[in-house]
């Protein structure tokens, strides 16, 4: 298992997991101190606060599932791994600035952005850019690799 698989792999597991603990009422905090722009646009269904740190609602888990889902299918082979941890860097990563504005705090009234939220979409955007753009091997690198190994079982091409 390559790198960007392994990444792949490890970060489904964390949002399905994310996603699935969203959903617990134990363990999200009712918080009376919602922010007005959430309150004024947001979907407030399902609002609180992940083990009291995280800003969640019912869009934000639903993604969460669906990212640990993507992830744990695109952790299959290496190329769609490629893609996937490239593409969450971007999103994550854009999602991470944008909860970085002051006056937003939610993703187009979807979901809120602010608090802690936005340092692990920064962390998970990071990593994704790091194993989808640069920690995998190359298309080429691979080829040549198999032209090897294919010469030197002896197999004609």
């Amino acid at each position: 298992m390559k790198a960007a698989q392994r990444f792949a792999l490890i970060i489904g597991i964390f949002y399905l997991t994310i996603g699935i603990l969203g959903f617990i009422p134990a363990l999200v905090s009712q918080s009376g101190a919602m922010p007005p722009s959430i309150e004024k646009l947001g979907v407030v269904s399902g609002f609180g606060y992940l083990m009291g740190l995280f800003p969640i609602n019912t869009p934000h888990n639903i993604i969460h599932l669906v990212t640990g889902l993507l992830g744990i299918v695109a952790s299959i082979a290496l190329d769609s791994s490629r893609l996937f941890s490239g593409q969450l860097g971007i999103y994550y990563t854009t999602l991470a600035v944008l909860g970085l504005v002051p006056v937003a705090n939610t993703f187009f009234g979807l979901f809120p952005l602010y608090g802690a939220d936005v340092f692990l979409h920064g962390l998970t955007g990071a990593l994704g850019i790091y194993f989808g753009f640069f920690a995998t091997p190359s298309l080429l690198s691979l080829f040549k690799k198999e032209l090897k190994e294919d010469a030197t079982s002896g197999e004609v091409l």
